[in-house]
């Protein structure tokens, strides 16, 4: 017998976008993990959402079958509005309100969803499989997608991974163009990547009218002509880029900013770095000349504390911060991510030689926190690792400075009088002159590049 409730509305529930900390206002969808008829379990993962540049995995809060999404990938949903609908598989109860109800349903303990600490690896998908054929449908022709002849009919889509459909919004690829090695041709990420062409899009129009025409059709199939590239391309501004720019409008529009550089004599710093290498304390670790720049920067913060506040135009205040969250500027695929190690001011040398390789490697694996993320109070940006002299970043808003180093290379420097060749670097401070004076932040950059000059003095903080 049929179950009374399968079309009793009062079991329909709906999850809306829960507040992921901070703070936060919305979140702008990645992907979801489910399809409308899909039966989920509890704390298995629905979708994908990114908000303060780091990618989150909603699990559902409770079991059943999906009724409708609420929302298409890229879409900035809001803080409460509805994601899914779902119907469950027991009554419903009071902890679990109905669709129309004004509370939102509780989500039970679970561990953190963020990428990395998400669901058990034992929740499976419920994808339901699609009905056998009937011996009519299998005599009858195709005449839309096809896997066999790489066509499709109007208003199709590529099979593609949900990684896959991602990467190719993110990057203005047509999955139709891209060869797939997935399970029955599905694109994959690495497909995307590699983005090999096939040798036609896998469009068609609707069937021939008539034998000639269908003729002519297969003649320019079989031509192997190749549509030409488009001489221009529209990508849509989202996820990590749409926040960036964000951020970096609102530092040039509010932010009256001034710069400063010095060039130094780093040779002392990358010898001493050399012999640090080869002792116990660092064995295993990566030590780059960053971690050591890095520690000259909290030095000198701690002798101008000035340079480590931001300006509270609200409360018409200067807000000088007693601890540093030092913020490694780091260039990942998906766009530039600035996570920050708390409390740095008090970390020895081989601490931030630790930090710095982990903050870079959860940026660049998509896996960092929206802590880590968010309360930077002092950002350092390595341009040098790309070749690059010096640059002139933009402060973060929320911070009073930035400062940015250079290539470390083999230059002719004078020394004693003498023309010889040393490592040599260039610094390059930007800051916000409203709180900041010139005096103050060359007298900042002087002293971070005499601790780079000489890093001896520093032995005592390591």
């Amino acid at each position: 017998m049929d179950d009374p409730r399968a079309d009793d509305p009062n079991h329909v529930l709906e999850f809306r976008l829960p507040d992921l900390g901070e703070g936060l206002a919305d979140a702008e969808l990645q992907s979801w993990a489910v399809a409308v008829g899909d039966t989920v379990e509890l704390n298995q993962t629905i979708a994908e959402v990114e908000t303060a540049k780091a990618v989150v995995a909603l699990p559902s809060p409770f079991a059943g079958t999906v009724v409708e999404l609420l929302a298409e990938p890229g879409q900035t949903v809001p803080v409460g509005a509805p994601l899914i609908r779902v119907r469950t598989t027991a009554p419903a109860t009071p902890e679990a309100p109905s669709v129309g109800e004004s509370s939102e349903p509780p989500v039970p303990e679970r561990k953190s969803v963020l990428v990395g600490y998400g669901p058990e690896d034992d929740a499976v998908s419920r994808r339901r499989r699609p009905a056998a054929k009937s011996a009519q449908q299998q005599a009858e022709p195709d005449n839309g997608t096809s896997a066999s002849n790489g066509t499709r009919s109007a208003g199709a889509r590529a099979a593609a991974t949900p990684g896959a459909r991602k990467l190719a919004r993110e990057l203005g690829i047509d999955l139709w163009y891209v060869a797939g090695s997935g399970p029955e041709g599905a694109v994959t990420v690495e497909d995307v990547r590699s983005a090999v062409p096939v040798s036609q899009p896998r469009v068609r129009a609707a069937a021939p009218a008539s034998a000639e025409s269908a003729a002519a059709v297969e003649a320019g199939a079989d031509s192997g002509v190749v549509r030409p590239p488009a001489r221009e391309e529209r990508t849509p501004i989202s996820g990590i880029r749409k926040r960036t720019a964000a951020a970096m409008v609102a530092s040039a529009r509010t932010i009256p900013q001034a710069g400063a550089s010095i060039t130094v004599d780093c040779t002392g710093s990358m010898e001493l770095l050399d012999h640090l290498r080869t002792t116990a304390a660092f064995s295993g670790l990566t030590l780059t000349p960053l971690a050591l720049v890095a520690k000259s920067v909290l030095a000198a913060l701690a002798e101008f504390p000035g340079i480590n506040a931001y300006w509270d135009e609200a409360n018409q205040e200067i807000v000088t911060k007693h601890y540093v969250n030092l913020g490694i500027a780091v260039a990942t695929e998906r766009g530039l991510l600035v996570p920050n190690i708390k409390d740095a001011h008090a970390s020895s040398l081989r601490d931030l030689c630790r930090d710095i390789s982990w903050l870079v490697d959860v940026a660049r694996t998509g896996n960092a926190a929206p802590t880590d993320l968010r309360g930077g109070t002092f950002t350092i940006s390595n341009v040098g690792v790309f070749g690059v002299d010096a640059g002139m970043p933009l402060v973060n808003p929320g911070e009073a400075a930035i400062m940015c180093l250079g290539a470390i290379s083999r230059r002719p420097w004078v020394v004693r009088d003498e023309l010889t060749i040393r490592w040599v670097t260039t610094l390059t401070l930007s800051f916000d002159h409203r709180m900041i004076d010139g005096e103050q932040a060359a007298r900042f950059l002087a002293t971070v590049g005499s601790l780079i000059e000489d890093p001896i003095t520093l032995l005592s903080r390591l």
